[in-house]
């Protein structure tokens, strides 16, 4: 079984995480090709594309602005920690046993258009870009352009590999 959630709009950096286990998201090297070409938009660009207010927009450019390829308990959180939606609120990820911690890295995944999909304890830094952003890249005109099949052939391998 693999459950694979969407990712929640909040994030919750503030509260320290209550494990330190954790992994590295896969495709490291693809969303740093996303944040290059995010790193070249105006806060007024970044506002439109995303249909948010020009706070939200100035708290995500400087979010890329400070994202990094080097991973570390200081710039990043595991992502079922980090995330804070509904979804995530009554998944209560820090009252999980190691065990169950252990379950849901197996069984479970996030979908993220700049981390393409994330294991529950996967470092991420804070970001905001949903997959249906209409964001010009070098493979095409949006998110669903450049992860193409990727993000889908790691479930089925995922899927494939958990029997």
């Amino acid at each position: 079984m693999l459950l694979v959630l969407s990712p929640a709009k909040s994030l919750d950096y503030e509260t320290p995480p209550v494990v330190a286990d954790n992994s590295m998201p896969e495709f490291i090297d693809e969303s740093a090709l996303l944040i290059k070409e995010l790193k070249k938009l105006s806060l007024k660009d970044v506002a439109e594309l995303m249909g948010i207010s020009d706070k939200l927009a100035a708290l995500n450019v400087a979010r890329y602005a400070e994202w990094s390829k080097k991973f570390s308990t200081k710039n990043s959180k595991q992502a079922i920690l980090a995330f804070n939606g509904d979804v995530y609120e009554g998944l209560d990820a820090a009252t999980l046993s190691k065990k169950q911690l252990k379950f849901s890295q197996d069984h479970l995944r996030v979908l993220s258009g700049l981390y393409g999909v994330l294991r529950p304890l996967d470092l991420m830094q804070p970001y905001r870009l949903e997959m249906g952003t209409s964001l010009p890249n070098s493979r095409g005109k949006d998110l669903y352009s450049f992860w193409g099949d990727r993000v889908t052939l790691k479930l089925i391998i995922t899927k494939i590999l958990s029997y």
